[in-house]
């Protein structure tokens, strides 16, 4: 039972598992500006025998390529296209994900950034027993001078699989600090607890700390990288990311 359970976990990590590493910012792409990120992970130390039958995490390269468009001051779309890379398996398809999101306008004021995203998306049977997911993910962050902090509050359910059909609460957060005007260095933090009604023992949640940096080049340039660490026995262990980005004007 705690092996299934554990796969579970691995399996909803997150809606994008480890395609997508990244703590959300309540800041939304400007209208009628297009965001293109390409987000590069690679797994030293990850999932060697996944009991549900999926491609071990171990050794694989994912890269996935996120476009997101704004459309009003308060409204965007992204959209994903997930791939991996793994030993004779050769590069593949993994899914894809389309994300709109609501924010609170930065016009008015506000101590505290909001927003509120939703995912939904299919990845393959090979990668994930979960076929189709749907993910809530309120968002909330603030800037107080060189500290900037960032949480997110994700609950994650299954549409279409043997997964647990309620929903799973997995938090994301993010602290940094301007060393200079142009480099933040910090701390990022994910988690998969289990379901919203009853949280899996410790021993069988997944916890990771990505000590992380961020380089603000320009307002149209984005680039972020952290190796990952994983704290439980359920998670990958060990994970480098990449996150680089580029805001087209409009």
């Amino acid at each position: 039972m705690a092996g299934l359970l554990g796969s579970a976990l691995c399996s909803a990590g997150s809606a994008q598992g480890a395609y997508e590493i990244q703590v959300y910012a309540a800041e939304l792409v400007p209208p009628a500006h297009t965001m293109f990120e390409f987000h590069s992970n690679f797994t030293p130390r990850g999932q060697r025998n996944p009991a549900d039958g999926t491609q071990p995490t171990d050794d694989a390269f994912h890269e996935t390529l996120e476009i997101t468009h704004g459309f009003t001051e308060w409204f965007e779309v992204g959209a994903y296209g997930f791939t991996s890379l793994r030993g004779n398996d050769g590069w593949r398809y993994v899914g894809s994900h389309i994300r709109p999101r609501v924010s609170i306008p930065a016009r008015w004021k506000w101590p505290v950034g909001l927003s509120l995203s939703q995912e939904i998306g299919f990845e393959d049977r090979y990668f994930s027993p979960d076929r189709w997911t749907w993910e809530i993910r309120p968002i909330i962050d603030q800037q107080l001078g060189r500290l900037y902090w960032s949480a997110n509050l994700a609950f994650e359910r299954t549409l279409g699989g043997p997964g647990p059909k309620g929903f799973d609460f997995a938090p994301a957060a993010k602290v940094s600090y301007e060393v200079t005007p142009k480099i933040a260095a910090g701390f990022e933090y994910y988690a998969d607890v289990g379901r919203v009604a009853r949280f899996a023992p410790p021993a069988q949640q997944q916890h990771q700390v990505f000590p992380s940096l961020d380089l603000n080049l320009s307002p149209d340039f984005e680039f972020n990288a952290g190796i990952g660490i994983g704290l439980t026995s359920q998670g990958d262990r060990l994970v480098a990311k990449v996150i680089v980005g580029y805001r087209l004007p409009r």
